[in-house]
């Protein structure tokens, strides 16, 4: 895909089908869907083609963008998370 993708650019103008595509979610239930997390998900998405985009290929990803797919994203995203037992960070219980 390489460095060429334009997405940023595209975002502006593709706005309506992402708010459509967060409104489609919330009718299902999932009140806490956001734009810019669709957003992440579609690019996480289309970072698996191997080449250019075009815009309306980027549309039709959002689109038809399940919610099963969407949450899995969320999921794997809490997975890869930071890592609370990496040892860096140090926890106090109590007045300690």
């Amino acid at each position: 895909m390489g460095d060429s993708q334009q997405f940023e650019i595209w975002k502006k103008d593709i706005m309506p089908v992402l708010t459509s595509k967060v409104e489609e979610f919330h009718m299902l239930g999932y009140d806490r869907a956001t734009q810019e997390d669709v957003w992440e998900c579609v690019l996480a998405k289309l970072k698996k083609e191997k080449e250019y985009v075009r815009i309306h290929h980027l549309v039709r990803i959002i689109l038809t963008l399940k919610i099963t797919d969407y949450m899995t994203f969320l999921t794997i995203g809490a997975y890869k998370g930071p890592n609370w037992f990496d040892g860096e960070t140090e926890f106090t219980f109590g007045d300690k």
